[in-house]
């Protein structure tokens, strides 16, 4: 059964020389409320510049774009071609203003419209490499 969702953005990713920052549009700005408890965040985003009917079509890549790598179907990759091109990526925060993230790095391209930031849990809690809130 085929079903259409609709994805709103919530914000855009950013770069400016060494700085990367996720930008928060203002109707979301709520939603950043104790995101400052964690280190990590999971930043879900659309590949804009590959979204095509032929990009959406592909299904089988070379891993890292390599042709020494095997033919693989983009479920088993991180290629930005696939039905539906959402990327995901692990960002460490730096540091929360207003309605801004700024994080270390991102593989997303400057002007990549966000779709969601999810607070990142990890399995161990107790491991110095990330922080999480009291409550988690």
């Amino acid at each position: 059964m085929k079903e259409v969702f609709q994805i709103f953005p919530i914000g855009v990713v950013k770069k400016q020389n060494e700085a990367v920052w996720i930008e928060i549009f203002n109707e979301y700005i709520d939603g950043l409320l104790g995101l400052e408890g964690f280190s990590h965040i999971n930043v879900l985003y659309w590949f804009h510049e590959k979204d095509s009917r032929r990009n959406r079509a592909i299904l089988q890549v070379h891993p890292r774009g390599d042709k020494a790598n095997p033919l693989t179907g983009v479920f088993a990759t991180h290629a930005p071609v696939r039905p539906n091109l959402i990327g995901l990526t692990l960002c460490k925060i730096l540091s929360i203003e207003n309605h801004r993230i700024n994080i270390e790095d991102i593989d997303a391209l400057d002007g990549s419209p966000v779709i969601d930031v999810k607070c990142y849990i990890p399995d161990d809690t107790n491991d110095p490499i990330y922080r999480v809130p009291q409550w988690v």
